[in-house]
């Protein structure tokens, strides 16, 4: 008898996340049918995109993620065992999967060969939240050098890249980000400017830090300070929108904000949202980009990681308070 733990989704969110709001179970896994595997997390990443995505879905169910795992018995020939893959099953300590039955990001993934890299930039820097910054400001932005590039949730795992990848092509780059601390730290990554967002007015420091407008936006949050930045581009500035975390836990609906539509008119801005998806047959490109870059020393990375599978709900709560630094992941 093999035994394996998940986390359950019992109910919807309302507001932030709650411990109430999951459950950890323990079950008896299923004999081995014919093309499955059991695999074994020694990683699960938790992500802000998960608490609105979980909104179309109907509890209850396996909280969603993805994790680093390896396969420890298989019935499938394109999975030994003994092999290590990055797998989107959600938050699950051991678990039986197939490749036949995946999401949008495919089907599981023997761990691609990427030098020294850390098993844990495989769900940041070099997995989904790097691609999202990789992705996101190149073809979305499209910045130039010499441009300037504003990124909010900047100390995240995607925003720190974003800023990072922005200086590589040669851009001014202005980072937001929620403590005095995590802004020193983006200036030592090589942010020309870093503001923290609870201690400032934005349109104010784009005054100083922008004086010649904004060219590229990458925006992580929404809200007011989106706002505000879109008031402070140029004309046919780009827009990247990656996420709007500010109101992810919104109670009743998301919350009214300034309209920015006039902005898009008048000031011909190009807004573009979009889902890493999209680039799933480009996918190697930017993880050897990635790799590449960490291995050359001109893109650092942070991560917060938490110790212990039953802290997972945790670790994720804390992504919408300003916990982590960087990427946040749960070591199980």
């Amino acid at each position: 008898m093999v035994l394996g733990k998940k986390w359950v989704l019992k109910q919807h969110f309302n507001g932030l996340p709650k411990l109430e709001d999951f459950e950890l179970v323990e079950e008896e896994l299923p004999a081995l049918q014919e093309n499955q595997f059991i695999f074994r997390s020694h990683y699960i990443s938790v992500d802000p995109y998960q608490r609105p995505y979980t909104a179309r879905m109907t509890p209850p169910f396996t909280m969603i993620g993805s994790s680093v795992a390896t396969i420890e018995e298989s019935k499938h020939p394109g999975y030994p065992e003994g092999s290590d893959i990055i797998i989107y099953a959600g938050w699950v300590e051991r678990g039986v999967a197939s490749p036949d039955v995946h999401g949008a990001l495919g089907p599981p993934q023997i761990v691609p060969k990427l030098g020294n890299i850390s098993k844990t930039h495989l769900l940041g820097a070099c997995g989904m939240p790097g691609n999202t910054a990789y992705f996101g400001l190149l073809e979305i932005c499209q910045p130039k050098a010499g441009e300037t590039v504003v990124v909010s949730g900047a100390a995240g795992a995607v925003g720190s890249l974003v800023g990072q990848i922005a200086k590589i092509k040669g851009c001014k780059v202005i980072g937001y980000a929620g403590t005095d601390q995590k802004c020193d730290w983006l200036k030592s990554l090589g942010f020309d400017f870093a503001f923290n967002y609870k201690k400032c007015q934005v349109a104010d420091t784009l005054k100083t830090a922008a004086p010649a407008g904004v060219d590229c936006y990458f925006d992580n949050v929404g809200g007011e300070m989106s706002a505000a930045v879109m008031a402070a581009m140029n004309t046919r500035g780009r827009v990247s929108v990656c996420g709007a975390i500010s109101h992810y836990n919104d109670v009743g609906g998301y919350s009214k904000t300034t309209d920015v539509l006039p902005l898009c008119v008048f000031k011909e801005l190009r807004v573009e949202g979009f889902l890493v998806g999209r680039w799933i047959s480009r996918w190697m490109e930017g993880i050897t980009a990635m790799a590449g870059w960490i291995g050359t020393g001109e893109v650092k990375v942070e991560e917060t990681v938490i110790e212990g599978f039953e802290k997972t709900p945790n670790a994720f709560m804390g992504l919408f308070t300003g916990e982590n630094t960087g990427k946040m992941i749960v070591k199980v």
